[in-house]
């Protein structure tokens, strides 16, 4: 750990774009929200903040949740029924990461397919994993799919993979469900809209609290059927919120991030080549923020001896760190990073 204060005051930390604080204009929008109570739908801040994610990510209607995890569980609990299955990568956050909350929530079995290095899902795989339902089995009641993938590096999937998985997946009438929690990271290293991206999915999480730096939140879309039949099961959930327009109101500021996300990409690629260079590291070519680097000992050890020296990073594997980018640590502070990298290295 830092020895001072003034020592952690100055960190680097690129554990997560979760980390970035809100900027003065957030905490201005905030303290100057209308607000009402939104679970009687009397919220003017949180409205507008559902319209306009809507619109941003092509669907008829959106719902404001305080989290990526809850959308994705919303969104689970919500196209299926208790006792089907849920086709998912098996490295996706909805299976690693989220305290199997597929079985605890929704009540789902889950089944995994393997979506190789980039974590993408094939129509074949979709094909080959869907369960008929039957006397016996239970049924396949959901496709879920991650764009970017945190766990295989920030990888950008396509919008045409997406499609060709959605489309395997509807000629089961199996619904589809894109945890897009880096979404606009995705748009911006591939040059296309994230509605193009969710174009052919039926619903889509997106968190407004990673690299947009919005200091809470996120966002679920689908049609308006869907976002009615979410919006009872958040409050089932626990997440019936009441004057959240003095959250929504940065939420809305993030949403104006959105094309400032490459340069988050451009110095994760600065930050990659730079630790690619030293001794006892192999950085992955980053596709977006996320800087996957294999060290030659214990990842703990190495990133103990990295936080000595003023840089923040999370384990990924025994002999794996991860690295993010983000709209808090420009371009001269990942050139201090590799240095203070370098000492320790």
């Amino acid at each position: 750990m830092p020895d001072t204060d003034a020592d952690a005051a100055d960190a680097i930390d690129l554990r997560s774009d979760t980390v970035t604080r809100p900027s003065d204009a957030m905490r201005d929008a905030a303290h100057e929200a209308a607000v009402g109570d939104d679970v009687y739908r009397e919220d003017p801040t949180v409205d507008k903040l559902e319209a306009r994610a809507a619109d941003v990510l092509g669907f008829e209607a959106a719902l404001y949740v305080p989290t990526g995890t809850m959308g994705n569980q919303i969104a689970a609990r919500t196209h299926t029924g208790r006792g089907q299955e849920a086709l998912v990568e098996r490295e996706s956050h909805v299976y690693k990461w989220e305290l199997a909350g597929l079985a605890q929530h929704a009540g789902l079995q889950v089944r995994t397919v393997d979506g190789g290095e980039r974590g993408v899902v094939t129509p074949e795989q979709v094909h080959a994993g869907y369960v008929e339902q039957d006397g016996h089995r239970p049924g396949t009641g959901l496709l879920c799919l991650e764009n970017t993938h945190n766990s295989k590096g920030g990888t950008a999937i396509a919008p045409e993979r997406i499609d060709a998985a959605a489309a395997a997946a509807h000629e089961h009438d199996v619904p589809v469900h894109l945890d897009g929690a880096r979404l606009f990271n995705a748009a911006a290293a591939l040059d296309v809209p994230a509605a193009r991206i969710a174009r052919e999915v039926d619903s889509v999480m997106c968190c407004l609290s990673k690299g947009l730096g919005a200091p809470v939140g996120s966002v679920l879309a689908g049609d308006e059927a869907f976002i009615e039949a979410a919006r009872r099961v958040r409050k089932l959930f626990g997440g019936g919120m009441r004057q959240a327009g003095i959250i929504a109101a940065p939420g809305l500021r993030a949403l104006e991030n959105r094309d400032r996300l490459a340069d988050d990409h451009r110095n994760a690629g600065r930050l990659a080549a730079g630790l690619d260079d030293l001794d006892g590291l192999d950085a992955h070519d980053p596709e977006t923020n996320i800087v996957l680097v294999d060290t030659d000992r214990p990842a703990e050890a190495f990133l103990a001896d990295c936080e000595s020296a003023g840089v923040l990073g999370v384990p990924f594997a025994d002999r794996q760190v991860r690295f993010c980018t983000h709209l808090d640590v420009e371009r001269a502070g990942v050139e201090r990073a590799v240095e203070r990298v370098a000492e320790v290295a």
